[in-house]
């Protein structure tokens, strides 16, 4: 089925997201999205905003255990052959079907549904993101693979081993799993930004230079493998120190007491530094060198707490990272400590099955971006990446944006969801964005009120999101042969809009055609009595009311915005759209104009 996936990835999808004003929460001035609905389909409409856009995808998708579902992409079915062929089918028309053990293709129809999304995904990363995958070993190999033939061998990051149940799991004959994986790949220059340092590791930086930095000394000889003078022959020079005038050359010194210290193994033999020459001149202020019990000399350099005290570390972050482990091992990650996390927000009860803890996904979101980034999660579940950028947001001041897709699977009746009035797990997903982003911003405030005088307070993060359901188009389709219709019914086609539909519908199917994005800003304006709407300050007006004349239309070209939009069906009268360029041309030459 590799073939078939592929065409599907690139099979246009003539759909679009519709507002949901009503479900979202600050509406007006957040840049979060959610998006409900079937992540192959709002993959593609998001292509055409978001492509290249996107710096950290994490997704959590369905492990293949034989008791979850999985996606059947096969379009070329009509409703009611897929209904026959699977008995299995969401109350939003999401085509999920069981995926038993007992199927012949257990393993293919998995890679079926993941490939395409991950061809998508790949198109919206940006070429220095990545994209993070959680998976346990039952579809781990075939999870690298497809990974492996969709981003390249070459940039796989890692494959980190997440233990998230010391107790180990009963599912299995023979042994207790307590861990899964995170697979990490990168789209083409990816680096790194690594994780804070843990408390242990800070207070190792316990000197202080005169202004008060603190920091910590290390060998400037190379120790371990490739120590040798003849492994790195030009890291082997003299460094000279004068102990008078307490400084550090790289050439000979007139004073009496200058000594000509050389890297030394502890054997006496011939060593090297870790720096070149032109590395030490340029650090020659953090060099300390020690006079060892022996008589012989050694140096020591320092290394400051905050990187940019550090004369190599140009553009460095104020706060110093360490590399992350290829094993992630602590409580804050258990599966236990998620399900408490859900279980405080939802006041005692867990309406969400096996979540992610907010500190795992909040370790991806430090590793892979900045203050300003865009985060995506295509497995939303219960929104704990959601949860984690805003967490992360009110921890360092970042502005990081997310979107969340995740299909309005139906909560079961017996479910402790169902019972507490949730219908889907859209409708979970978008409650905890509300609870915890509360939570969030009582614990900002809080925090400012036990503020030192003087201590800059800290902002509340955006913990607002707009939420989108993935639908058909709001246009009617029109295409017909000739022989299909008849002069009496021309005029059911004047309108070609949806009898359904709004304005605000049509603004949002209209802004990918611009690469507008779904978090822009939006005025609605009373122009000459009609209705206008003004995004993001001028870029694009549109005007999707009945009836408008030649009035509004010169105001809307007299605001000069690059973009402009009109509805066929809007045109007063045929002079009025004869007018129609004319005016543009007239007031704002350089506005792209399109009816539609």
């Amino acid at each position: 089925g590799k073939r078939a996936a592929k065409a599907e990835a690139r099979a246009p999808f003539d759909g679009t997201l519709r507002p949901c004003p009503e479900k979202s929460k600050d509406w007006d001035t957040t840049q979060n999205a959610y998006i409900e609905g079937d992540n192959l389909q709002a993959l593609k409409l998001m292509r055409q905003t978001y492509a290249g856009k996107v710096k950290l995808i994490y997704i959590d998708p369905p492990y293949n255990t034989g008791h979850d579902f999985v996606y059947d992409d096969d379009f070329a079915q009509t409703r009611e052959e897929y209904v026959q062929d699977s008995g299995d089918y969401d109350s939003e028309g999401g085509r999920l079907v069981a995926n038993p053990e007992s199927n012949g293709r257990f393993h293919s129809d998995w890679c079926s549904m993941i490939y395409p999304r991950l061809l998508l995904a790949r198109d919206l990363l940006s070429h220095d993101g990545a994209i993070f995958i959680s998976i346990d070993d039952n579809e781990l190999t075939n999870a690298c693979k497809i990974t492996d033939e969709v981003f390249g061998n070459a940039n796989h990051v890692a494959t980190f081993s997440v233990v998230n149940n010391l107790k180990g799991r009963n599912d299995k004959a023979n042994y207790a799993p307590c861990h899964e994986y995170i697979v990490v790949y990168g789209k083409s220059s990816f680096s790194s930004y690594g994780i804070p340092l843990s408390a242990d590791k800070a207070d190792s930086f316990d000197l202080c230079d005169k202004a008060g930095n603190k920091y910590q000394l290390r060998d400037l000889r190379k120790r371990g493998n490739g120590d040798r003078r003849e492994d790195r022959p030009n890291m082997y020079f003299p460094i000279y120190y004068s102990e008078e005038k307490n400084e550090c050359s790289l050439e000979p010194q007139p004073s009496a007491d200058c000594v000509a210290i050389y890297p030394k193994l502890s054997d006496g033999s011939d060593g090297r530094w870790r720096w070149g020459k032109e590395t030490v001149r340029v650090n020659l202020g953090l060099l300390e060198p020690r006079k060892k019990r022996a008589g012989n000399w050694g140096i020591e350099y320092r290394v400051y707490l905050d990187p940019r005290l550090n004369p190599t570390s140009q553009g460095a972050s104020e706060e110093r990272r360490d590399k992350p482990k290829s094993i992630w091992l602590g409580p804050e990650f258990s599966t236990d400590v998620a399900q408490r996390e859900i279980k405080d927000l939802y006041g005692g009860v867990a309406p969400f099955d096996f979540p992610k803890s907010v500190s795992l996904i909040r370790r991806v979101v430090q590793m892979s971006t900045r203050e300003d980034d865009l985060v995506l999660d295509f497995f939303s579940g219960s929104a704990t990446t959601a949860h984690a950028v805003m967490q992360q947001n009110a921890e360092d001041g970042g502005n990081r944006k997310f979107i969340m897709v995740q299909l309005p699977e139906v909560c079961d009746k017996d479910s402790e969801a169902y019972k507490a009035g949730y219908r889907t797990i859209c409708d979970i997903g978008e409650e905890r964005i509300r609870r915890a982003g509360e939570k969030i911003r009582a614990e900002v405030e809080e925090a400012n009120r036990q503020a030192k005088i003087g201590e800059e307070p800290k902002k509340v993060p955006d913990i607002g999101f707009r939420v989108f359901r993935v639908d058909s188009s709001n246009f009617q389709d029109v295409r017909r042969q000739p022989d299909q219709l008849g002069q009496q019914q021309l005029s059911l086609y004047t309108d070609n809009l949806k009898p359904d539909r709004t304005a605000e519908d049509l603004l949002f199917q209209v802004l990918p055609k611009f690469r507008i994005p779904y978090s822009a800003k939006v005025q609605k304006r009373e122009v000459c009595g009609k209705t206008v709407f003004d995004v993001n300050d001028g870029q694009l007006v549109a005007c999707f009311d009945v009836d408008v004349e030649t009035d509004t239309i010169e105001a809307i070209a007299r605001m000069r915005p690059l973009y402009a939009v009109f509805r066929d069906a809007s045109m007063a009268d045929d002079a009025t759209e004869a007018n129609f360029e004319e005016l543009f041309k007239t007031y704002s030459p350089d506005t792209i104009r399109r009816v539609i």
